[in-house]
């Protein structure tokens, strides 16, 4: 090739044309090309800039194939990590998870419960023995039917999880719910390896070991591992401790209706069993049934001929609970864990710290006090303590008694005698219109009611009367009011108890309440009628730190107006002084006594102290398990203002020690004011008027009034029921008529003993 045809060729390349194709360029332009040297050409040629030239902007047409090809390259990106990421998470779990065996599921974690400032109550350690493993040839037939009608009627053919059920409860908890169907293999994975905490990554891993177990053991060795692993409430774990728990026998004699009962307890054992929840395990076990029937499991003629079955009566296995006081504290702990939907299974294998509203001081003190107080006197005696928090409903002392696996007495009810007086109190004040604190009474003794001595009053006013804890004036008023008022005011502070069928004689207490009730509702009267929920638990966390309860910081629930409730507390402000109690620092301390009489003559059943400062109220009850006479050591009838009174003064008194003196707030009296006048005390001269009472600035109880003799109570009356025709007065008719000079104290009248028929006295 000559010269010529190499300047031509190197001149088209660079021009990007074909060689002898060159006529379109000018001159110019070819001389460029030719002294850009042929690599700039060939730089050029292949679109990349060299020297200082500058390459070309895209085209839109470009630019849009650009656009394409990463829109196609993102794609399948994406599909191939749709596609590839599953299976290598799949790969992963399936090489490193282990495969559980039953005995995991047993493997239980210790839970510690703590008082309030963190220091530990108890640890629950599971006992021994609460499962017993079988071969799955001892289990008979309809019962594996029966468990697999509840839980998992395609388990010998389903792959052993459920992909539309894992999808179900995975879109539920992207959407912040909960829930999913689980197959037989799945729950036998979380019970004994995953846990059940509704998380995404509970459900992968269950997925993954399903699908492990299912390749690896056969039907029948994991239906035997679950049932030998399930819980089945009661402290069982495993078909044959839990048919040794509801029907004292063996897993081999069970029939298929008792088989069905069971089975139907797995989705909630300590909800649905017979003993706590007897319509719900009805339900489940006839749900068991027609599902055996629908299996070809069992004849419709076996299905119309079965009975719900008899289970054994409910044992609370003490699983580590202490059999000292302390015991009630965690039962009642547990009590509340399960109503919060923490359930004995989670208790048993979380590992929870659960920390509780009692002051670990003051509980040791309501000890002390109770068993002091106890201490030489007979042995048929006992005694309940409950001190609450009224700005939180917090329970700071609970003392049920001694014995921590026997009956907690904090929780029997028993008639309150004359502690039920500030209900009718409170009722009456939210009459329309209110019957005041200075509205008078005959309280004078009538045929069929009395007064206990010293507690007669010819004129008094109801804050006198509850003083001296006139009978006669509050049958009066709850009858004016109308017994169901009294009963709706005493639940609106928080007795929870029927009180079905009220008579006046539920003035003088004569439906039952427990001491758990009666001290919350005195609380909510010293909260202002603000109520809180009465509580043990305030959280309670995993041993992996996952909180599965707070307790809420709340305002309360107001059950009725602060005026309503200072006005029922200014009532009782003179009680514990009269029957001879203070606390240090002559603080303020609203209180009343009750004595239940017996049905002989002279004897007491029950006896009550019940009280409250701003900071703290406290309720005592003494009395029996048979309802029988309570006596002291030498033969004094126990009366509230003995060894009650007693016990409330030595707790509240070491309860409140450390604190500054706390005064109620201003009393505004609603309608007619009390007088500040002892009961039966006349005015000294002409110009003295009764004034209102008002709390006094110093945080002082005010004196004691003397015209109730020493050693009398006067909370006692007997039994009965007020003769019709009892004479009701007008308050606003009477009128305390001034006499000049002094004059002398007014005896009370003392009537003689007359059998009555009311049930709980003063």
């Amino acid at each position: 090739m000559g010269s010529e045809d190499s300047t031509q060729v190197l001149s088209a390349v660079a021009g990007g044309t074909e060689p002898g194709r060159d006529e379109s360029r000018s001159a110019p332009a070819r001389r460029r090309a030719a002294a850009a040297g042929p690599v700039e050409a060939l730089r050029r040629r292949l679109g990349r800039p060299g020297g200082s030239q500058h390459r070309r902007p895209l085209t839109p047409g470009q630019l849009t194939a650009r656009r394409r090809r990463r829109i196609k390259y993102a794609v399948l990106g994406s599909i191939g990590t749709v596609l590839l990421g599953p299976v290598l998470a799949f790969a992963l779990g399936y090489l490193f998870f282990a495969i559980p065996s039953p005995d995991d599921a047993v493997n239980n974690q210790v839970a510690l419960v703590s008082y309030g400032d963190g220091s530990q109550l108890t640890r629950l350690v599971p006992e021994q023995g609460n499962r017993i493993k079988v071969p799955i040839e001892e289990i008979p037939v309809p019962v594996r039917n029966a468990v697999l009608a509840a839980e998992d009627r395609s388990f010998y053919s389903n792959p052993g999880f459920d992909l539309t059920g894992i999808l179900r409860a995975a879109w539920s908890q992207l959407q912040g719910g909960i829930g999913g169907g689980s197959t037989i293999t799945q729950q036998y994975v979380k019970k004994t390896l995953v846990g059940d905490d509704a998380t995404l990554w509970r459900k992968y891993k269950e997925m993954i070991l399903a699908v492990k177990l299912s390749q690896q053991q056969t039907k029948d060795e994991i239906l035997n591992g679950y049932l030998n692993a399930i819980y089945f409430g009661r402290g069982a774990y495993g078909i044959q401790s839990a048919s040794q728990a509801y029907y004292g026998k063996t897993v081999d004699q069970l029939s298929p209706s008792e088989g069905a009962l069971l089975a139907g307890l797995i989705q909630s054992p300590s909800r649905w069993d017979p003993a706590i929840n007897p319509d719900k395990a009805v339900q489940r076990w006839e749900f068991v049934m027609d599902g055996m029937v629908s299996q070809n499991w069992l004849t419709p003629a076996e299905r119309a001929e079965a009975r719900f079955p008899q289970t054994s009566p409910r044992k609370l296995a003490s699983g580590g609970v202490p059999g000292d006081s302390r015991g009630h504290i965690v039962h009642a702990v547990k009590e509340e864990l399960e109503a919060l939907g923490i359930s004995d299974q989670e208790l048993g294998q979380e590992g929870l710290r659960i920390s509780t509203t009692i002051d670990p001081e003051e509980q040791q003190r309501a000890v002390d006090a109770a068993q002091e107080a106890l201490e030489g006197q007979p042995e048929n005696l006992r005694t309940a303590i409950v001190a609450i928090d009224p700005a939180t409903g917090g329970i700071r002392a609970y003392y049920g008694g001694a014995n921590g696996v026997g009956l907690d007495y904090a929780r029997v009810r028993k008639q309150p005698g004359s502690t039920f007086k500030p209900f009718v109190v409170l009722a009456g004040l939210q009459q329309d219109p209110p019957i005041g604190l200075g509205e008078t009474f005959d309280g004078k003794a009538v045929p069929g009611l009395r007064n206990s001595e010293g507690a007669d009053c010819a004129r008094c006013d109801i804050k006198q009367a509850m003083t001296i804890s006139n009978n006669v004036v509050f049958n009066t008023l709850a009858r004016k009011i109308g017994p169901q008022k009294v009963a709706d005011a005493a639940r609106s502070a928080g007795i929870t108890s029927p009180l079905d069928d009220a008579n006046e004689g539920i003035a003088l207490g004569n439906k039952e309440v427990s001491p758990l009730e009666l001290a919350s509702a005195y609380a909510t009267i010293a909260a202002g009628g603000l109520w809180h929920q009465p509580h043990f638990v305030s959280k309670v966390v995993t041993a992996d730190d996952r909180v599965l309860y707070e307790a809420p910081e709340s305002d309360g629930e107001r059950r009725f107006p602060e005026r309503v409730a200072r006005n029922v507390t200014e009532t009782m402000l003179n009680v514990a002084g009269n029957d001879g109690f203070s606390l240090p620092g002559r603080r303020q301390v609203a209180a009343k006594t009750g004595t239940v009489q017996s049905r002989f003559e002279g004897e007491n059943n029950d006896a009550w102290m019940s009280g409250f400062t701003p900071s703290i109220a406290t309720t005592v009850w003494i009395g029996t398990d048979m309802n029988s006479p309570i006596r002291t050591a030498n033969g004094t009838p126990i009366s509230g203002k003995t060894l009650p009174g007693e016990v409330w003064e030595s707790f509240m008194s070491d309860a409140v020690r450390d604190e500054p003196p706390q005064s109620f707030p201003a009393f505004r009296p609603i309608g007619d004011p009390p007088s500040d006048l002892a009961p039966n005390e006349t005015p000294t001269s002409s110009t003295s008027t009764p004034t209102p009472s008002a709390a006094p600035s110093s945080g002082e109880l005010p004196p004691a009034p003397e015209s109730v003799p020493p050693g009398s109570d006067p909370a006692a009356v007997p039994l009965g029921t007020p003769a019709p025709g009892t004479p009701e007065t007008d308050p606003r008719s009477a009128q305390v008529t001034p006499t000049p000079g002094p004059q002398p104290t007014v005896e009370p009248t003392r009537t003689p003993r007359q059998d009555c028929t009311i049930f709980a006295c003063g």
